[in-house]
Parts: structure tokens; sequence; C-alpha cells
């Protein structure tokens, strides 16, 4: 794992302090290339081949063409078989010299090859042009910036604003996250000018024209087939055991649900003798408290168990590193308890771990894919059967919350309009400039819990979260792989009929199927979803959470902002701590964004610690 940058002309100087800023990337190593068409930078975290020959830029024989990359290719040696077999030389035992003559193969098409995560920037000086490729679902991150004819890229924005570009936030991706709460959905980021290369996209940078192409090469409707076949727990030992390859040890998160624990079981089953070290969040006496299951399977398994907690101090004392470490705002706290765990992971000397992101998607796992259920029962005509699943869920769960997801699939037009009503601490003048933005749009057709997974998978779940992920890992010179954003796993599960993911008020059917006699009953039958979840609401009315809130909402910044209606959050805040309503969720939402503003775009003008001022 690693960190990448470049541009497109020639500056040892600039590449170097572009480097710098994303060190935390890539401890171990790091190099740069330049010359009269571009400069590269690398800053290496050794996974693969420790040795000096794993250094970055990596270049063929001739030197005609230079790589930067960032992430695994899993399968690097059935391809490299293949290659030496067509007469192709290797000086290394890296995946990244094996993407190298791929695309002396293959040219741009050799990334359909590949399974794993990345993303690369390869200079081609014979045809002058630099290729950048994204994977599939975006696990690996690639921001670029381009203007006046010049053409940047890097693993974080960080490494773009070394460049002087000026850090103006862009209030459409605001009004989409205030509104909609809609993150990482476009390629569009929080800054004006710079964005992000789509999961499974290409771009073609040609040097001479100075143009920029981009090409999508992988859609995941398009490999969705019908299948029954019960493949299921061998594609996902399948996509574990090669998430496995690594010349350090692996690790693994765990909290205590389904997806991190059958990830820990599968480890276990593969490596039998090894030491397994993991990693879990806890809180001791507090409803979100997952120890329970945790131990569970620590006893199953005989892992290293490694535990970390915090309070509302910690979360406060570290916010600013957490938004500067995130780059743009995030929904809620929870975040920062897998800020937490990749840091206790350094601390253990581990750099790779595994975590369960892309199951909840895949799998119908939250609560609210019911709501989908419930109404493609109904469009189904099956009425009574509807009926009878919505009084079961009630039974199980004591709540009957997912029926306002089954109106507004039945009302989606009016559930924009409402939810815009429904935002009314937002200023009436910044809603009016964005009346015709609808980034809802993709959502209003979606009729089946299929549809609606495909969705969560490529548009408004896991690209947020995938990034969360990256940025906290990175943040700790840690490697995250994801099991279940293993493409040939998602391919099959999207291509299952529903009831296997979703039916008889059980969630994830077909991993809880599957994986009987793996995984401890108690926690493969488990119907609760908590994660590395943190105590939120509380926080809020905390001593420190409460003179954090005041003392940024009677802020002179807060109320110049034109986003919101300062009478109107103030009366929100009062009303959540004299516990009358409950309005976390968004205060939250409206505090990390005021943060955010202050950490990033207002210390363009005011150079001060902002989160530690208030």
């Amino acid at each position: 794992m690693c960190g990448i940058n470049g541009f497109n002309w020639q500056d040892e100087s600039l590449i170097k302090k572009m480097n710098k800023k994303i060190k935390h990337r890539g401890p171990d190593d790091e190099g740069y290339f330049t010359d009269k068409m571009v400069s590269l930078g690398h800053v290496r975290l050794s996974i693969i081949d420790l040795t000096a020959t794993g250094h970055q830029p990596m270049e063929n024989e001739d030197g005609s063409i230079k790589i930067v990359f960032n992430g695994e290719i899993y399968n690097f040696m059935a391809i490299r078989k293949i290659l030496e077999k067509r007469g192709h030389v290797f000086k290394s035992h890296t995946d990244t010299e094996v993407i190298i003559h791929s695309y002396e193969e293959w040219g741009e098409s050799c990334i359909k090859r590949f399974n794993g995560m990345w993303a690369f920037a390869i200079y081609d000086a014979k045809k002058s042009r630099l290729f950048l490729s994204r994977d599939r679902f975006g696990i690996k991150p690639l921001y670029y910036y381009t203007s006046g004819g010049k053409f940047v890229f890097s693993s974080e924005m960080k490494g773009i604003f070394e460049h002087g570009i000026k850090k103006v936030p862009n209030d459409a991706l605001i009004y989409d996250f205030l509104v909609y709460d809609l993150i990482d959905h476009t390629e569009e980021t929080f800054f004006k000018g710079i964005k992000k290369l789509m999961p499974g996209h290409n771009l073609i940078y040609d040097l001479k024209k100075r143009s920029c192409h981009i090409q999508q090469y992988y859609d995941l409707n398009k490999r969705i087939r019908k299948t029954e076949d019960e493949r299921f727990r061998e594609l996902f030992f399948k996509s574990v055991r090669r998430r496995l390859i690594a010349d350090v040890p692996v690790g693994s998160c765990l909290s205590g649900g389904l997806d991190s624990s059958s990830i820990v079981c599968a480890m276990r089953e593969i490596e039998k003798d090894k030491e397994i070290h993991t990693f879990s969040l806890i809180f001791p006496g507090n409803k979100v408290d997952e120890s329970r299951y945790q131990k569970i399977v620590v006893n199953k398994t005989g892992v290293m168990w490694h535990k970390t907690t915090f309070g509302g101090r910690d979360i406060l004392k570290d916010m600013e590193d957490l938004i500067h470490t995130q780059e743009e705002p995030f929904r809620t706290l929870s975040i920062y308890g897998q800020y937490r765990v990749m840091k206790l992971t350094k601390k253990n000397n581990i750099k790779v771990i595994l975590d369960g992101q892309g199951s909840d998607e895949i799998l119908a796992g939250y609560h609210w894919f019911f709501g989908y259920y419930f109404a493609e029962l109904i469009r189904m005509g099956k009425l009574m059967t509807a009926i009878k699943e919505m009084r079961s869920y009630k039974k199980i769960y004591g709540s009957m919350s997912p029926v306002k997801y089954t109106l507004s699939v039945f009302l989606q037009k009016m559930s924009v309009a409402t939810l815009r009503m429904r935002n009314s601490y937002l200023n009436a003048r910044f809603l009016k400039g964005f009346r015709k933005r609808n980034a809802k749009a993709p959502l209003l057709n979606v009729k089946t819990v299929n549809e609606i997974a495909v969705l969560a998978e490529t548009y408004f779940s896991l690209p947020y979260l995938l990034r969360l992920e990256d940025k906290n890992s990175m943040r700790w010179s840690v490697e995250s792989r994801v099991p279940f954003c293993d493409h040939e796993l998602v391919e099959h599960v999207c291509s299952l009929p529903r009831n296997e993911k979703i039916n008889n008020s059980w969630t994830k059917v077909v991993l809880r199927d599957s994986l009987r006699g793996l995984l401890p009953d108690e926690i493969r039958l488990r119907r609760d979803k908590v994660g590395f979840a943190t105590p939120d609401d509380d926080l809020l009315r905390s001593n420190e959470g409460r003179k954090l809130a005041y003392s940024i909402i009677d802020s002179e910044s807060f109320r110049s902002r034109k986003y919101w209606d300062w009478g109107e959050v103030k009366k929100m805040l009062d009303e959540h701590l004299r516990k009358k309503k409950n309005h976390g969720k968004v205060l939250w939402k409206i505090l990390i964004i005021e943060m955010w503003l202050r950490i990033w775009c207002d210390l363009e003008e005011k150079n001060e610690d902002i989160v530690h001022s208030i």
C-alpha cells in the first residue's frame, strides 16, 4: 500500500513536496522521477517483496514505461506465469512489475485481468501519455486537478494542494450532503476544481495535446447474471485467501458482527497454525458494546485479541486530526471508532488488516432494505405476504421503521420534496440556488431489493465507506483489505435472487446459511447490527459535547455561513440537550461541516488552531 503523485511538467522540488505531504501512506520508502514531460512521485508501505527491487517509480527494461502504483493485485502470480510464457522477463517479485508487463502485453485492457484494489499512473513515453486507472469499486483513491494545461494527480488532495490551489468549498456537494445525506456519489469533491477518478474508470492524459479522456471499463449491472448455485462459501474463502497474500503479518478487525467474525473465522480455517491478531472497539457497560460477541469468536479461533476504547474527551482531542485525515466531511462520529482501531493496529506493528466493508450493501444488511423488500412484495401483488413480513419484523425488532422506506418507494417524487421541507434549518436562499439539483435522481426508479443493492454498492453507500476506510487506515500507515469487495464475489451475490439476501425478517441469508459450522451460532443468528458505533447522541449531551456545540453555534463564523438558519439550528440544539427531541444526527452533520470549513478553508486566511481555539 502506498501513495502516488504526479503532474505534467518537470519540477523535482515540487514532486518531493507532494511526497512529503502524503508520507503517512508509505513511510518505508519513497522515490521520484522527472523528465521534460512529467514528474512522478511515490511513497511506499512495503507489503510484498520487501527488498529494494520493489522501489517505485518502477520501469520496464528500456525505461519507456514507468509506473507509480498504490494497491494490491492479488492474482499477480497467475498473470506473471502467463507473461513469462510470452517472453516477459521479471527482475522483482512484485505485483507492480506485473502491471507494467501486462500493460506492455495487453494495453489499457490489462486491468480487466486484475483481481485486487488499485490506483496507478503509467507514463508511456513512446505514446506521450499518462494512463491512470482506479479499481472496480474504488477501494483505493485517486484525485486529480486540471486547469490551464496543467494536470495534477495524487492519492490524497493534500498532495494536490501543494500546487497552491485555493481551497474553495463546493456548495453543490455541501447541498447534497445537508439535504440528501449523500457523499462520494459523484466525481466532484467538496473542493471546487478537484475531482476524483470514479471507480471502474480509466483516464488517459495526452501530454502533447494536454487533453484528458475518461472511460468507464467496469459496470456492475452488466456483470449480473441469474444464478442459484451454492458458490458463496467457495468464493468467500477464495477472496479471504487472496487477501492473506503478504510478506508481513496480516490481522483483522473484529467488531463482533457477522462480517468481521466471518472473516476472522475464515482466516483461522485457512491458516490453522498462524498467529492472527484481531483489533476491536469496546465500550464496557454501554449499549453499543459488543465485547461479548467478540469474545465468542476469540475463544473459537484462538486469535490474539487487542482492544481499545475512548470517551468524549478523546474524540474532541482528535477531532482536528480526524477532519484533516478525511479531507472531506463525514456524517457521524462513528468513523472515529475505525480511526482508533487502525491506530491500535499500528501500535501493535501490524501493517495489513482485513475488514468487512461491502457486505451490508450486497447482502442487504442494513435494515432499511426491509422497506424495499416490503415494497417489492406489494408490487408483485403479494400484499398478505408483505403484511405478514411487516408483522414479523415488528415482533422481532420492536419497530416499524423500514415502512417509511416502503412509502418513499411509492411516493418517490413527493419524498424528494418532503426531504427538502424537512431541512427547514437550512437557509432558504441557499436551497433556492440548487432547487433544480436532484442527487437522488438515480434512486427514483428503484423497484427491487437487488436494484437498490447495486446502487448501494456503486453510488450512495460503499463509495463513502471505502473513502473513510482508506483515509483512516493510511493515516496510521496500515493497509486495509476488504474481502467482501472482491469483484467475483460481488458479481455472484448481486446475481442471486432476492430471497438469498433478505427473507422472513432475516438479512444476509446466503452468508448465514453458507457459513453454518464455521461461524458460532451466537454470531451467525444475530439479528441486531452495531459495528464500530460511537455514542454520538450522548456525547453531544455531555459537558464536553455541550460546550463544543454551543461554542461553535454561537460563534460569529457559524452565524455568518450561507448554508443554514442560525436560529433554527440553535433551537434544534436546545431541544436535543433538553431531550425534547433527538436531533443528534443532523446536529453532528452541521457541526462537522462547520469544523471542516474552519480547518480546511478558513485557514486559507487565518493561521490558527481552529478546533482547539473554539
